[in-house]
């Protein structure tokens, strides 16, 4: 009933242009109707993958001219030496952003806020030495306009901002990437921020900069971070740690409760298994073959306990 629907994720796809998009296409068998392009995917994307609801293709290349984007982590006590870093580059031409997690205190979370950051880092940065912009998502849609079009236009050197820089902010000039609190945020976010540099032909930075305390999970997310600029692996880590959710339900996060096989460690088997299903529904898409009927029978009962049309 499907052989003629096809489905295609491009990873990295911002960094290739429409041909080279389109010569990807052509090499699929089945050209898709839906096209999911992305830099990082979420964990339970990611997992549609492994169930074979979507086929994927890998762009791990670079434009010509681009380089590697330097990611390190740093501890919150090497401040001024990251703000020394900042006023190097900026010295050089280049501009840098800032990024915090928060938009105002909060007695829940012990981490850098931004209108705290804005005016520690204007102590570092005196006007009229260096001039610096701020957006965030309580500003009115005019304000943050004006804000974010002085940065692109080299009016300021520094934007301090939450999240809402994530996408959608092209400066080829910026060079260095400051994230606050950078345990707070998932690998998604990090991977997202980290790519508002890199994107003209000079060098450019990450630094993770970091409280004391630092959980676990944080330490893995940051040091995958460090070690590679690959969206993929990093979306594979993203699903190691945080899990797919349900297959057979609603849940959107949390670990599969396989007995035996593992999702990101068991890829290369459980793709064997879908391979072999596949085969078996085009040889007997009814399941009328004797063989079948304990799946055919396993299902039926599982379409009366289960809500799919609940299922993401």
């Amino acid at each position: 009933m499907f052989k003629n629907l096809g489905f295609s994720v491009v990873d990295e796809q911002h960094k290739f242009g429409v041909a080279q998009r389109a010569k990807l296409w052509k090499k699929s068998v089945v050209p898709p109707h839906v096209l999911v392009m992305t830099a990082t995917p979420i964990p339970r994307t990611l997992a549609l993958t492994v169930y074979g609801d979507l086929d994927f293709s890998v762009i791990d290349e670079l434009p010509p001219g681009r380089q590697p984007i330097t990611t390190v982590q740093r501890n919150e006590t090497a401040r001024p030496q990251v703000m020394d870093f900042i006023k190097e580059q900026l010295q050089l031409g280049r501009q840098a952003y800032v990024v915090y997690p928060l938009i105002e205190e909060s007695s829940k979370l012990d981490f850098e806020n931004l209108m705290k950051g804005f005016e520690e880092v204007k102590s570092f940065f005196p006007e009229p030495a260096y001039w610096i912009s701020m957006v965030h998502g309580k500003q009115t849609a005019a304000l943050k306009e004006t804000n974010m079009n002085r940065f692109v236009q080299g009016d300021t050197q520094i934007l301090v901002g939450t999240t809402v820089i994530e996408v959608g902010v092209n400066v080829p000039n910026a060079s260095v990437m400051v994230i606050e609190s950078s345990e707070k945020f998932g690998l998604s976010q990090l991977h997202q921020l980290r790519g508002r540099v890199g994107r003209g032909a000079d060098k450019s930075y990450c630094i993770l900069l970091t409280g004391q305390k630092i959980s676990q999970d944080a330490r893995e997310r940051l040091k995958m971070m460090v070690s590679t600029n690959d969206g993929f692996k990093i979306s594979e880590k993203d699903l190691e740690l945080r899990g797919p959710g349900e297959i057979e339900g609603t849940r959107q996060s949390g670990t599969l409760q396989f007995k035996l096989a593992n999702i990101v460690d068991d890829k290369i088997i459980l793709e064997a298994a879908r391979n072999a299903v596949e085969a078996m529904l085009t040889k007997d898409a009814d399941l009328i073959s004797p063989d079948n009927q304990p799946l055919k029978t396993f299902l039926q009962l599982q379409k009366t306990k289960t809500r799919w049309s609940k299922i993401a």
